[in-house]
């Protein structure tokens, strides 16, 4: 499951109703489908819930303070204590991970030309097929003894990327075109 409502905003151009409406789809669209899933089906067949999000609260990340708030909700659900409740992050710090993927009206080709990936310490963008293989060994036997936890699948952008918001403004703006 996964839910995710996201834009470029500076927080001080933010509007209340904004940030409510993140935080509704994000971090209640997630916890309410957790939890249907888990009464309709895992309660009494077992199994595992695999949570799609972000890297956006772990640094901060300019331009989303209402998604990484959100994102930052997800990942200290106590659901997932008690449910075998995982989570995958496939996005991290910057605006571009997977380059064939629903992230591009967060940077796009302008992030390639950029070169935004030679800060992921991997120099590459993931693929599908990387998220695909992070999400079946949750899923699987083989992480039977993992719980509670987040597994950043992201070639290590979180942890070197720069949160540079001249360069994200200009994303922002050249979006809004």
């Amino acid at each position: 499951s996964g839910a995710a409502g996201n834009f470029l905003c500076p927080a001080s151009a933010l509007s209340f109703n904004a940030f409510k409406t993140v935080i509704d789809i994000d971090t209640i669209g997630t916890f309410n489908t957790s939890k249907v899933l888990f009464e309709k089906y895992f309660r009494d067949h077992g199994g595992v819930i695999v949570n799609i999000t972000a890297t956006l609260s772990y640094r901060g990340q300019a331009l989303q303070v209402h998604a990484g708030a959100a994102k930052a909700a997800i990942g200290t659900q106590p659901l997932r204590a008690g449910v075998h409740v995982w989570q995958v992050v496939v996005l991290g710090g910057g605006p571009v991970v997977l380059p064939d993927s629903f992230f591009y009206p967060l940077g796009g080709k302008s992030a390639e030309a950029a070169r935004h990936f030679d800060t992921i310490p991997l120099q590459r963008a993931g693929n599908k097929t990387e998220i695909a293989h992070s999400t079946l060994y949750l899923a699987s036997p083989l992480s039977s003894y993992v719980t509670g936890t987040t597994l950043v699948v992201d070639g290590g952008s979180w942890l070197t990327s720069p949160n540079n918001f001249p360069a994200m403004l200009g994303i922002a703006s050249s979006s809004a075109k």
